[in-house]
């Protein structure tokens, strides 16, 4: 592929200048828009133990409260860019950020479990139109070499860190206030963002096309199928007749819908930005270590504060290092990618997360945070933090401008897709194993168990600590082993796919033709 010619400069600059400071004051608008999205996967994620008993949801459902959203967030990403695209990427920036607000508020006051849910799905909508348009206006703000850079590594930084950072603000606020806070802190923050776009984000050129919906609503609908399949066979089986029944709609729907794209003049997914090995590399990539990092937050979560015995508070605590190991990687690949090209942070970026995630799986009942979750999540967060910043870059690499809104939905849609379908997969993971090790715990609970032990198992089915704890932990480790799989899935993909050529370098250093 070609860079395209220089954009008219309607399209060129969309962010206000005064004092020079504009595209600072623009970015960090972005950015901050950019985090709270993307801290809103993991704040809940620290609140689950405490939604889990308030509003009576399973340890496998439970990954609902995660998918709903990151489902609804990965289906609509490429219908939120293109909309970006078609109507204007300061307007649909502003909506996305409202109803984000909004379906925040209405999580925060839901009363069971299916409002949570739908509140949840709807947020991922708002997450959907704001997330793809804000990279869009990185990639069209910033010039094309050192400065979009910098740039692409501040939103790196903040699109890995903030699960982290979010774990840390839901750890203090599930502990001073309550769980619904997790929700409605999204508020305030919300609209003021929404308050700051237009003094600082000039509204964009209108590109013409149409909305595939069509597309959109085959593509989530099929991914819902495919995750509900996963979980369910967590739960009752492979040879369960809806989790079969669930597998064989989302084949079904997904063929549909890549015979939709295939038709469409304008689809959702362009199929073309696959045709280049290192975009669909990139892509791959992603999907894995998606999986890879919403595994480790998820699974951690729980083991740290019903293993370990952590509070909220000391479980956000502990995640506090891993946004400081995720921007230090960042910063490195941002500073040494025009001299060594993404594919070398790639490959390490991959290596170091898998290696994190192998020594996760010594976890157990007798392991403690300094000496065995410490040290394994660092290792993992400096690879993430190379991945993020490689895999930015080489994926808006050469696209021309009226497809940034498409290139950097497809981009968040493989993150947040992958993100959710290698949860559901973990979750099956977590599913068999922890069966298998009830299978053990059950009889030596039975044989120490008092009376009144035993009825209460009887009534609800559960076992008290200890033996939950080993359950747990047997469950935990046979995810980080699947985790750590998808991280060498991801290094493989970079060492076989991913080719950096020459003008890949020049551009990175600020020596191509300009913004794409």
């Amino acid at each position: 592929m070609t860079s395209s010619p220089q954009p008219a400069p309607s399209a060129q600059t969309t962010t206000k200048e005064p004092g020079g400071g504009g595209n600072a004051m623009a970015l960090l608008v972005i950015a901050s828009c950019q985090l709270m999205v993307v801290l809103d996967i993991t704040i809940v994620n620290i609140a689950l133990p405490h939604i889990q008993r308030s509003l009576e949801f399973s340890t496998t459902s439970l990954s609902w409260v995660v998918n709903a959203y990151t489902l609804t967030f990965g289906g609509l990403l490429l219908l939120g860019g293109r909309t970006g695209d078609i109507l204007g990427r300061r307007r649909v920036f502003i909506f996305g950020v409202l109803l984000f607000v909004l379906a925040s508020l209405l999580g925060g006051l839901a009363q069971n479990a299916g409002q949570l849910l739908a509140a949840r799905a709807l947020q991922g909508v708002g997450g959907a139109i704001a997330s793809p348009t804000a990279l869009s206006l990185v990639s069209t703000t910033f010039r094309e070499g050192p400065e979009r850079n910098r740039a692409f590594g501040v939103f790196a930084a903040v699109s890995a860190g903030g699960g982290a950072i979010g774990l840390l603000a839901g750890g203090v606020l599930v502990e001073w206030l309550n769980w619904r806070w997790v929700l409605f802190v999204n508020v305030p923050i919300g609209l003021l963002i929404a308050l700051a776009i237009p003094r600082w984000i000039r509204e964009s050129e209108r590109h013409p096309g149409h909305f595939d919906i069509a597309g959109a609503l085959t593509s989530t609908v099929g991914m819902v199928l495919l995750v509900y399949g996963f979980i369910r066979a967590a739960q009752e089986g492979w040879r369960d007749g809806l989790t079969v029944a669930s597998f064989a709609g989302a084949v079904v729907i997904l063929t549909v819908f890549i015979l939709i794209e295939r038709k469409s003049r304008q689809p959702i997914t362009p199929l073309h930005m696959f045709a280049d090995r290192n975009r669909a590399g990139t892509y791959g990539m992603m999907l894995c270590l998606a999986a890879a990092i919403f595994g480790m937050f998820f699974f951690l979560t729980l083991f740290t504060q019903n293993v370990l015995g952590f509070s909220p508070l000391q479980t956000g605590l502990a995640f506090l290092p891993v946004s400081a190991v995720i921007a230090i990687g960042a910063g490195l690949a941002s500073r040494f990618l025009p001299r060594y090209g993404p594919k070398p942070f790639m490959v390490v970026g991959g290596i170091l997360a898998a290696a994190g995630l192998a020594w996760l799986t010594l976890t157990d009942v007798h392991s403690t945070y300094a000496g065995s979750v410490l040290g394994p999540i660092l290792v993992f967060s400096l690879g993430m933090g190379m991945e993020f910043v490689s895999l930015t870059l080489m994926a808006l690499s050469n696209v021309p401008t009226h497809e940034t809104g498409a290139a950097s939905g497809l981009l968040n849609a493989t993150q947040q897709v992958g993100g959710s379908l290698g949860l559901s997969i973990l979750v099956t993971v977590f599913g068999t194993a922890s069966r298998n090790e009830a299978d053990e715990q059950v009889p030596r609970f039975l044989e120490q168990a008092t009376s009144a032990e035993r009825a209460r198992f009887e009534r609800t089915g559960d076992l008290p600590p200890p033996w939950a704890d080993e359950v747990l932990a047997s469950g935990v480790s046979a995810a980080f082993i699947m985790a750590a799989i998808f991280a060498v899935l991801a290094a493989l993909i970079a060492v076989v796919v991913i080719q950096v050529r020459p003008s890949d370098l020049e551009r990175l250093g600020g020596k191509g033709l300009g913004p794409v």
